[in-house]
């Protein structure tokens, strides 16, 4: 349960994440390629069964 809303937080951050505002523009794509890697990395620990 804890990792399904983990899981969906990070997805709304990612989405959040990307260049789409005039504002954020200048950022690139590193704030969503961060928690991209983020959310890689606790789908594959919630796979394999580690946390």
């Amino acid at each position: 349960m804890l990792y399904t809303i983990l899981i969906i937080l990070l997805i709304l951050a990612l989405i959040g994440g990307l260049p789409a505002w005039p504002y954020s523009t200048g950022w690139g794509y590193y704030p969503s390629g961060g928690l991209g890697l983020i959310l890689l990395i606790v789908i594959i620990l919630a796979l394999t069964g580690r946390a």
